[in-house]
């Protein structure tokens, strides 16, 4: 069976001690930040540095689910990857693991939406940028 991890942008995450609620554990709204640094990351990493200025992007939506909680000591990598579009939306999928463990901590579904640098309004997503992701 092959690793379903594989080709997919990959992300360390680092666990903070203001990340850690009442409970002992990461706090559900750290992992939300988390799915978008992973996505922000990924167009860092695939965009120049024009592509950058001349597009942005929105979450519109997100779904998240939780499946097991992190602590201050873990090791955590998110993995990201983008699904179907249309228009000026697509999706995008990010999914949170304990390095350790390799148990799946959060998986989210969001939903972005791209949008002309100059004028901030929404871009139908051409050929050039879905060969970027």
């Amino acid at each position: 069976m092959s690793d379903p991890k594989l080709g997919k942008f990959k992300c360390r995450i680092q666990v903070l001690p203001e990340d850690i609620d009442q409970m002992g554990h990461v706090n559900n709204v750290v992992y939300l930040r988390w799915v978008q640094d992973v996505a922000t990351a990924h167009w860092f990493h695939v965009a120049s540095p024009e592509l950058q200025k001349q597009y942005g992007w929105v979450i519109l939506r997100h779904e998240i689910d939780y499946h097991r909680p992190a602590f201050l000591t873990d090791e955590i990598m998110g993995y990201t990857w983008v699904g179907e579009h249309q228009g000026a939306k697509f999706y995008r999928f990010v999914e949170i693991y304990n390095v350790k463990t390799e148990k799946l901590l959060a998986s989210a579904k969001t939903t972005w939406c791209l949008l002309d640098g100059q004028t901030m309004r929404p871009k139908r997503i051409e050929a050039d940028i879905l060969a970027l992701l």
